[in-house]
């Protein structure tokens, strides 16, 4: 999965320090990243190569002894508004969905985390409580108030990945007006008060409307394209196999037996890998 970035180890606790000439830097514009390629790998700039551009620094995560951090204009305008008209060549914006089929697996991670916490910092630029201006924190990740004295940590939304089998089949379903055309699982975020076993049962009673039983935990994954904490579920299918189709969510879901799917790994989502795992008769 994309967060499978051994041998190299990311770091992500917090240092209050300044980037040096060759640590890395990430810029965004809304969902785009700037960046080039180099020898088919996403390469990103460092400070040297950003010399004159009016820019403060956010220290985000380390991936082995390899530092990264985020770009913040420092003349007060929000990042997602105007870009600099300057910018080091070759270096170019590319959709930040392109982290899903990088070849540098450590290059992509660490791109889609910065993105997550670009998203963070972008959204709660003033107090949520108070309106005030909210400051970075020196000794952790956090923002806070010097008004009223409100906190603010990185969101992480829980949510679930949902395989449901059916005997030899497995359930699979496309999304309703999303740019992601392949097949997928049953997905949902948990709600307030709710386990995430309930969500597991909730998420495919609305989108398809089937109880299912035996929920079982599989695995988890860190999903920053979303901000999402996933945790995947294998179920059994408890009663009727008839589908009734949430098209508010799903285009559309069917019962697919192993020899009819036709995906392969992709080596970056937990859905490919229990798909996966179902395809290679391992559940």
């Amino acid at each position: 999965m994309i967060q499978d970035i051994y041998p190299k180890i990311y770091h992500n606790e917090y240092h209050d320090v300044k980037p040096s000439q060759n640590d890395f830097i990430f810029i965004f514009h809304k969902n785009t990243v700037l960046l080039r390629f180099q020898d088919g790998k996403l390469r990103y700039p460092t400070l040297r190569e950003m010399e004159g551009l009016p820019y403060g620094y956010y220290y985000l995560f380390s991936i082995d002894d390899y530092r990264y951090f985020l770009a913040y204009p420092k003349d007060g305008r929000k990042q997602d508004e105007e870009t600099p008209s300057v910018l080091p060549e070759p270096y170019h914006y590319e959709d930040v969905r392109i982290f899903r089929t990088a070849v540098s697996r450590h290059s992509a991670f660490a791109g889609i985390t910065a993105h997550h916490l670009f998203g963070w910092y972008q959204a709660n630029r003033f107090c949520g409580r108070c309106g005030h201006k909210m400051l970075p924190d020196h000794k952790e990740r956090m923002l806070f108030c010097p008004d009223c004295h409100n906190m603010v940590y990185p969101r992480i939304s829980p949510a679930v990945i949902v395989g449901v089998l059916n005997g030899d089949k497995l359930l699979m379903s496309k999304y309703a007006g999303r740019s992601y055309a392949n097949y997928a699982l049953i997905a949902g975020f948990t709600e307030i008060g709710e386990s995430v076993e309930q969500t597991v049962a909730r998420e495919v009673m609305e989108e398809v409307g089937l109880k299912v039983k035996n929920i079982r935990y599989y695995k988890s994954q860190p999903w920053a394209f979303s901000g999402s904490l996933l945790m995947g579920f294998f179920c059994d299918l408890d009663g009727s196999d008839q589908i009734t189709l949430d098209t508010n969510e799903l285009a559309e879901a069917g019962w697919y037996g192993r020899d009819e799917i036709h995906l392969e790994d992709d080596n970056v989502s937990l859905t490919r890998e229990m798909i996966m795992l179902f395809k290679r008769g391992q559940k």
